[in-house]
C-alpha cells in the first residue's frame, strides 16, 4: 500500500509500504480518508525527527521510518474478535494517543502526559496518510450521519484547542482574547464562541487574518496598527480581558497576552514556542494572574467534540485552506506551510 512516510529531516518519500496482514482482538483495520498536517509534523519535516523516535520507543519498540498522520478519519475495514464499540463500514475519528495506564499520571486520569506516551502517526507502526491503518478499539469513535470525513479529520484539532479554552476558565459572556489564528487559534476562536464567550482575535499575517473573519465570530484586531491590550481595555471599560488563548507561539504575543488580561484573569499557553520567551514574573504577582500551559487533551474528549461538531455548534470545516492527494505532500503540503510566502492554514491530505 502507498503512504507518506517520514525518514528524516525534508525527506518525506510517498512510497509502498507492506500493509497490514491481520488484527489482535481490541484491534480495528481501518481505511484512513482525510488526515490533517499539523504543526508537530512540520516541525518533524523541517528539523527533525524530534518526537519520531530513532531508537525504539519504550512503549511500543516504534523507530523511524515512520508513517505519518495522527489527525484522521477513516471507515472501518476489519475489526478485531473482541471488539464491540464499532462494525465494518462504520466511519469514525481516531484518538492517536497512546499510553501505558500504569504510570504515575495515567493512574490520575492523566493519561495525556504518561511518561511513555506515543502516538499513532509519530511513534507507532500506523499513521494516517496511508491506505490502510490498525489502532486500538479504544482510539476510534463512531461519527454521525451529520458530519463530514473531513470534519472527522478535525476532531483531534479541535480537541487541541477546546483544551487550551477549557484551562482558561471561560464562562459564558467572557471576554476572551486568541492570539494567532493559525488552525489551534481559529478552532479555539470556534469553540469560545460556541460557548457564548465574546471573542476578539489578534493576527498580523494577512491570509490568517482573511481566515479570521471568516469565521465571523469576534472581532479582529491587528497587532500591526493597532494596540491590542489598550484597545482592549478601552473596549472593557479599562478591566481588561477575562481569559487569553496564547496560540502563536510567539513572545511578542504572550507579552501582549499578560498585558491584556484583566487582574485575576487567565491566560492558556497553547502554542508551543520554539525558543525561550521573556516575561516579567512580576506581572503574574502583582496582578495575581494565572499562566497555564496545556499539552494535548484530555484522551476522553472525543464524544463531546463529536457532539459540538455533529450538533452544529461549531463550523471546523472553515478552517481547512486546501486539499491535496497523497501524492502532493511535501510540494503542497509541508513546503507550502513552511514557506514565509505560503497562502494556507490548514492543509487536509486525501489518504484513499
Amino acid at each position: 500500500m502507498k503512504a507518506a512516510v517520514f525518514h528524516d529531516a525534508k525527506d518525506i518519500r510517498v512510497e509502498e509500504v507492506a500493509a497490514p496482514t491481520s488484527v489482535g482482538p481490541n484491534e480495528v483495520r481501518l481505511k484512513p480518508y482525510w488526515c490533517g498536517i499539523c504543526g508537530t509534523d512540520l516541525h518533524e519535516y523541517a528539523v527533525g525527527p524530534i518526537v519520531i523516535p530513532t531508537t525504539p520507543h519504550p512503549l511500543n519498540g516504534s523507530t523511524a521510518p515512520q508513517i505519518l498522520g495522527h489527525e484522521f478519519s477513516g471507515e472501518v475495514l476489519e475489526i478485531g474478535t473482541e471488539v464491540t464499540s464499532v462494525r465494518v463500514g462504520d466511519r469514525v475519528s481516531v484518538m492517536p494517543l497512546l499510553f501505558c495506564g500504569a504510570c504515575y499520571f495515567c493512574r490520575r486520569g492523566l493519561n495525556h502526559l504518561c511518561a511513555s506516551m506515543a502516538c499513532v502517526g509519530l511513534s507507532d507502526q500506523w499513521g494516517g496518510i496511508a491506505e490502510e491503518a490498525v489502532v486500538p478499539e479504544s482510539k476510534v469513535a463512531k461519527l454521525p450521519d451529520s458530519m463530514s470525513d473531513i470534519q472527522g479529520a478535525l476532531v483531534e484539532p479541535t480537541a487541541v484547542a477546546a483544551y487550551g479554552v477549557d484551562k482558561a476558565e471561560v464562562r459564558p459572556g467572557d471576554n476572551v482574547l486568541i492570539t494567532g489564528l493559525g488552525p489551534i487559534g481559529a478552532l479555539a476562536s470556534l469553540y469560545a464562541a460556541s460557548i457564548g464567550a465574546n471573542v476578539y482575535m489578534s493576527e498580523v499575517n494577512p491570509k490568517r487574518q482573511e481566515l479570521a473573519r471568516s469565521l465571523d465570530v469576534g472581532t479582529l484586531l491587528d497587532p500591526r496598527s493597532t494596540d491590542v491590550a489598550a484597545e482592549l481595555r478601552d473596549r472593557t471599560g479599562g478591566i481588561g480581558v477575562d481569559a487569553v488563548i496564547e496560540c502563536s507561539g510567539n513572545e511578542i504575543a504572550l507579552q501582549t497576552a499578560l498585558a491584556s488580561v484583566r487582574a485575576a484573569g487567565n491566560i492558556s499557553q497553547t502554542g508551543l514556542h520554539t525558543r525561550p520567551a521573556a516575561i516579567d514574573p512580576m506581572v503574574l504577582s502583582e496582578r495575581d494572574i494565572t499562566l497555564r500551559g496545556t499539552w494535548c487533551y484530555p484522551v476522553t474528549d472525543w464524544p463531546r467534540i463529536i457532539d459540538l461538531i455533529g450538533r452544529g455548534r461549531m463550523d471546523v470545516e472553515k478552517v481547512v485552506s486546501a486539499r491535496i492527494d497523497m501524492a502532493d505532500i511535501v510540494e503542497k503540503g509541508f513546503e507550502t506551510l513552511l514557506s514565509p510566502t505560503g497562502d494556507q492554514v490548514k492543509v487536509l491530505v486525501r489518504a484513499y
